[in-house]
């Protein structure tokens, strides 16, 4: 899951713009009719690396995605991009989704499917391959690539952490 040293502390300084994933209608019999809610899935990011996902439910979609975006910035993350595009491949699970993440040369574009585009372009990645295998619930698959850019490292903290130089860990 979500390492906890990435987390991000403060919103104030940041710009952070909202993309709605999904909206899903809830229905929800009763003695009276039928009773309709709606639950919004957002994902929040500011385009430099920092990025969070929420879930809303209300009465009405409006109020539903405002309770979305409010939910995605209090779980922010800090996710290493380097050159556009991510430090490593990188592979996660929840639930029944699983994703693959693999850093892309410059000008290969976001190869994502809808949900996971996403969460990659609001983070600002502009240069990665994606692949998303198993279940294609929009929750668990936006939840599985936040998983997957949350365990990323940036070399600089590999290099710290093993002792060498920045050098050392691009030329192995």
């Amino acid at each position: 899951m979500v390492k906890n040293n990435n987390k991000v502390k403060s919103t104030n300084d940041l710009d952070l713009k909202d993309r709605l994933v999904a909206i899903n209608r809830v229905t929800k019999v009763t003695k009276g009719g039928r009773a309709f809610t709606f639950a919004a899935i957002v994902v929040v990011g500011d385009e430099k690396g920092v990025v969070g996902v929420g879930l809303g439910k209300a009465n009405e979609v409006t109020a539903a995605i405002a309770k979305g975006v409010e939910a995605a910035k209090k779980n922010l993350i800090k996710v290493p991009v380097h050159k556009g595009t991510i430090p490593h491949e990188q592979e996660a699970k929840f639930g029944g989704s699983r994703v693959i993440l693999r850093p892309a040369s410059e000008g290969t574009g976001v190869k994502a499917g809808g949900a996971m585009r996403a969460v990659l372009e609001s983070v600002g990645i502009t240069d990665v391959l994606a692949k998303s295998k198993g279940s294609s619930n929009p929750h668990n698959l936006v939840k599985a690539t936040l998983a997957a850019l949350g365990e990323m490292r940036s070399p600089a903290d590999v290099a710290r952490n093993r002792g060498i130089s920045m050098e050392q860990v691009f030329n192995g």
